[in-house]
């Protein structure tokens, strides 16, 4: 790798703007106008139960208690919680995020990836990933970063499918849900 100086200028951060791509419209998570649609994807009868599996929180037995984590995570800046809505029929499929958000050395990554199972394995979830990776190389990071646990198959093989790099692993890198995590960085 080279010395020499990169002539780089500092990343933007994300905004509130929506992204919209062919099948999808992503928007800034709003804790009231997507509960709904959220509770339905991520805990209706046609959900994932595996999707929580990996996780640092839920599955969620009581509505209120998914409101409250909900309106946590839409208040925060990192992450940067998005929520996928279908540009067809206006219903909402999941959300992700923006975080580990460096914009001085321009690192971001995607994480807390929640697909509703309608949605997993989909043109929809490619072209998440596909429009997430291109905000955030206009917002000028250098690097797009996708972790998981190690023992998260489905996670690494959707990041392997989407084109990211395996670049190692860290051992008892923390602690999830009373277990031991080894993280997969790609």
């Amino acid at each position: 790798m080279s010395t020499a100086e990169l002539h780089w200028q500092t990343a933007k951060l994300p905004n509130a703007k929506p992204i919209e791509g062919r099948f999808i419209r992503l928007e800034k998570l709003d804790a009231v106008r997507h509960c709904d649609g959220l509770w339905t994807a991520l805990q209706g009868p046609n959900s994932d139960p595996k999707l929580w599996d990996y996780l640092p929180y839920g599955p969620f037995n009581q509505r209120a208690e998914f409101d409250n984590w909900l309106s946590r995570l839409a208040a925060g800046n990192d992450p940067w919680f998005y929520t996928v809505i279908d540009r067809e029929t206006g219903i909402v499929d999941g959300c992700l995020s923006l975080m580990s958000i460096v914009p001085d050395h321009g690192r971001i990554e995607i994480g807390h990836v929640m697909f509703g199972g309608a949605m997993q394995r989909t043109a929809k979830g490619t072209e998440v990933i596909y429009l997430l990776a291109k905000e955030s190389f206009a917002l000028g990071h250098r690097r797009l970063e996708w972790k998981c646990n190690d023992s998260n198959q489905r996670s690494k093989r959707a990041a392997e499918r989407f084109g990211f790099t395996f670049e190692g692993t860290f051992r008892q890198h923390m602690v999830v849900k009373g277990i031991n995590r080894d993280t997969t960085w790609y």
